[in-house]
C-alpha cells in the first residue's frame, strides 16, 4: 500500500514552523533588519514577506480569489507578517474542508519567477507549504550567521506527534 502524507500534516508542520519563527521575531525583533539576499530580498523582514506572499498568492490560486500584491503584504512587524500566513492557512483549510473541491483539477497561472505554468491544486498546496518550509531553512541558517540561535527544531519529526 502507497504511503500518503495527509494535507492536514504538512499544514500543521507548516503552521508550527510560522508560529516558532513568529514567538522568534517577537523576542528579537532586530533579526527583521538583518541583511538578506535570498531571492530578490535585502532583509530578512523582506524575506518574510516573501514566504506569506507566497502563501497567500497560492492560497488564493486555489481559492479562484484576486491576488495580493507583495506591495499590499506587509512586513514591518512579527504580527503583521504572519496575520497573512494566517489568513492564507485558513483559506486552504476552507477548500480541505469542502468534500467537493477537486484538488486534481490542473490551474493556469502567472509567476513572477518562472513565467506561465499549469499545475494540479494538489500539487500548488505541496508546492505552496514546501515552499515555506525550505525557506525557513534557509532563515535558520541565516540567523545563526549573524549570532540569532533559534532554539526550535524544524524537522517534521519534532511536529506534534499525535496530530503527524
Amino acid at each position: 500500500m502507497p504511503l500518503e502524507i495527509p494535507a492536514e500534516s504538512l499544514i500543521l508542520w507548516n503552521d508550527q514552523s510560522a508560529k516558532h519563527w513568529h514567538d522568534f521575531l517577537v523576542a528579537n525583533p532586530g533579526l527583521l533588519d538583518v541583511p538578506c539576499d535570498i531571492g530578490r530580498a535585502t532583509s530578512v523582514a523582506q524575506f518574510f514577506q516573501h514566504i506569506v506572499a507566497v502563501e497567500l498568492r497560492y492560497a488564493q490560486r486555489l481559492a479562484a480569489l484576486p491576488e495580493s500584491d507583495y506591495a499590499d503584504v506587509f512586513y514591518d512587524s512579527p504580527g503583521t507578517i504572519f496575520a497573512t500566513h494566517n489568513r492564507a492557512l485558513d483559506t486552504v483549510r476552507t477548500l480541505l474542508a469542502d468534500p467537493t473541491y477537486d484538488w486534481s483539477r490542473e490551474v493556469e497561472f502567472q509567476t513572477i519567477s518562472a513565467g506561465r505554468l499549469r499545475a494540479s491544486r494538489r500539487a500548488i498546496l505541496i508546492h505552496m507549504l514546501m515552499h515555506s518550509i525550505r525557506h525557513y531553512a534557509q532563515l535558520a541558517t541565516l540567523t545563526r550567521i549573524h549570532g540569532f540561535k533559534p532554539a526550535f527544531p524544524g524537522d517534521y519529526l519534532f511536529v506534534d506527534a499525535k496530530h503527524a
